[in-house]
């Protein structure tokens, strides 16, 4: 990766409280132009790393800098770069969206020349221009939503840190939030006058780090991060952590459900079994496929099920998501 379009770096970073270890040595280098996904279990470690990032937790041990400028050292200046969505994030429902969108800038140190032209046109980005003097208790949760990006926005950040943003809201709406963040990172809004990358460099433009439960989301980042306990524990593209469980997942079809999922975690050579609408996933020991669908022709019939097909297929995020969960080391 180029150093010089580097926007977050983090090396040993941890978090500590007391005994309990929540964080336990991360290491980040992300771009430019970047989508970051930090998946994994509740308690992973996830959105404290996030804090410790925008500078709301101070790292037990490590550091991590926002372009360029220490979270533990030059706080303030890191937290100028950066654009923060929490997961509860805090609208003054009696304000309209401009005011709440103002409210913001203004804390931020931006004055009204600044500050309105640039929220007119976020809110144009986000599709809430014609919603500007609505008062936000009078939006719904996706409005809301587009809400907390543009106030996240406003101060023109390099680094922008979702933590879990469409948790608890619709599929649609979901969908119409990540086509934002991808037209945010693909086609960035106007950067400060001062900015070093304003001239339209090769990755010129935002870096996204986004934590999310959701797989579907994962899918749609440049790179994954995978945390447990504290730690991540793999990263890569959504192809390379697919291709952890290349060749080990069989699809296995035929009734009842719940009887061919018991004789099938009976065989030796199947690890796990989970359902999948009206079929299991059956992630099998490495060069055990064509033995397990064999042994399963056999069993299941005499099990009392019946047998229609077991198949190898490509893993899907879900597959390696569960592995993933179940590993110390990968």
């Amino acid at each position: 990766m180029n150093s010089e379009n580097t926007l977050v770096m983090a090396s040993g970073l941890r978090k500590s409280f007391g005994n309990v270890h929540a964080v336990k040595g991360v290491d980040l280098n992300i771009a430019a132009g970047e989508i970051y996904g930090l998946v994994g279990s509740d308690g992973a470690g996830k959105t404290t790393t996030m804090r410790m990032l925008v500078g709301a937790l101070w790292p037990t041990a490590g550091d991590a800098t926002i372009c360029d400028d220490s979270v533990k050292t030059q706080v303030e200046q890191a937290r100028s770069h950066i654009g923060y969505l929490s997961q509860r994030f805090s609208l003054y429902e009696d304000l309209t969206v401009l005011e709440n969108i103002r409210f913001f800038a203004e804390m931020r140190g931006l004055k009204p020349t600044e500050w309105l032209p640039r929220s007119l046109e976020i809110l144009e980005f986000v599709g809430l221009a014609k919603f500007q003097h609505r008062r936000a208790g009078q939006l719904s949760g996706g409005m809301k939503q587009k809400l907390g990006l543009a106030s996240a926005l406003v101060s023109r950040p390099r680094v922008l840190l979702l933590d879990e943003p469409t948790t608890g809201v619709d599929p649609v709406t979901r969908q119409d939030f990540w086509q934002l963040i991808i037209k945010l990172v693909s086609t960035p809004l106007h950067l400060p006058p001062n900015s070093a990358n304003l001239g339209g460099e090769k990755n010129a433009g935002v870096a996204v780090i986004i934590s999310t439960p959701y797989m579907d989301e994962a899918a749609r980042c440049h790179r994954i991060g995978f945390m447990r306990h504290g730690e991540i524990i793999t990263e890569g593209t959504p192809g390379q952590i697919r291709n952890l469980l290349d060749q080990r997942i069989l699809e296995l079809r035929g009734s009842p459900l719940p009887l061919l999922k018991q004789i099938s975690a009976q065989s030796g050579d199947v690890e796990d079994v989970r359902s999948f609408g009206d079929r299991l996933h059956l992630r099998v020991k490495a060069g055990q496929s064509g033995a397990v669908i064999k042994e399963l022709e056999q069993s299941i019939p005499l099990g009392g099920g019946n047998f229609i097909g077991a198949r190898p297929i490509p893993p899907v995020l879900e597959d390696a998501f569960i592995y993933l969960s179940e590993q110390e080391n990968v």
